[in-house]
């Protein structure tokens, strides 16, 4: 696939494909790189003593393996099972589909547009994996903002078709934080201004936002983002604005995560 390098970098986790089990290991194929091959040694399957290496690999499971060693000059990848955890193992898998379905994706997008895919493929899939960290987070990216493509210097009629596609097929994850405000503002025209204030900070770009009301003087402040780090971010700068806004107004707001 284009974008990704030739060989992996050691400790990086790869998705293989058991080909060939010996008494004392087992040869596999990098499903993430073209005819590249690794090898798994025994003592690298399990922990503790193993009596059959056919209990803990066959021929044409998936693995998830730790990169141990790599000698280009060879083309020698050691590789080892037992250093990878359920947790590293369920969420490679879930990123190796993700990747797969982005390449299916961009195949469709290159014959909307009427394009050899070989030639779309290596003018684009690296420039967005660069940008992106991935090509499944470029088609998530443009779901969420379609102007992030644009931001990111990306022209052309085809990034039309590439948002499209990608708000036709990808169901981005998000996340939900909450918290609450107490806000109070003593003019005659108090609830005017509150409600001013209120609706200049629910306008944001990065995450969808809501303030619903409670019961006076309490409103709840809803950020929804596709992760932890952006919700908390976006939480902290809607919070700033709503205090300044409302001392601006004559009034005052406090915030707390908690009911």
């Amino acid at each position: 696939m284009a974008g990704l390098p030739e060989f992996p970098e050691e400790v990086e986790l790869v998705v293989c494909t058991v080909k060939n089990v010996k008494n004392f290991g087992a040869f596999v194929s990098l499903d993430e790189y073209e005819g590249k091959e690794g090898f798994i040694h025994i003592a690298e399957v399990a922990t503790g003593w193993i009596k059959y290496i056919r209990d803990y690999v066959r021929e044409g499971q998936k693995v998830v393996c730790k990169v141990l060693r790599v000698d280009p000059a060879k083309g020698h990848i050691d590789l080892s099972l037992k250093q990878v955890n359920e947790h590293q193992k369920r969420e490679k898998i879930q990123q190796w589909k993700n990747e797969q379905k982005a390449y299916k994706l961009l195949e469709l997008v290159a014959e909307r547009i009427g394009k050899d895919l070989g030639e779309f493929e290596a003018e684009h899939a690296g420039d967005l994996i660069e940008k992106f960290g991935s090509l499944y987070g470029a088609f998530e990216e443009a779901v969420f903002d379609e102007k992030t493509m644009k931001e990111e210097g990306f022209k052309g009629d085809w990034v039309k078709t590439f948002v499209d596609v990608a708000k036709e097929n990808i169901q981005p994850p998000y996340v939900n934080i909450d918290g609450f405000f107490e806000i109070s503002c003593p003019l005659p025209d108090g609830i005017v201004r509150i409600r001013e204030a209120l609706a200049k900070a629910e306008k944001n770009k990065k995450a969808e936002v809501s303030i619903q009301y409670v019961g006076a003087p309490r409103y709840r402040l809803v950020v929804r983002a596709p992760d932890y780090k952006t919700a908390e971010e976006e939480m902290n700068s809607i919070v700033e604005k709503v205090i300044d806004n409302l001392v601006l107004a004559g009034g005052e707001a406090k915030f707390s995560r908690k009911a």
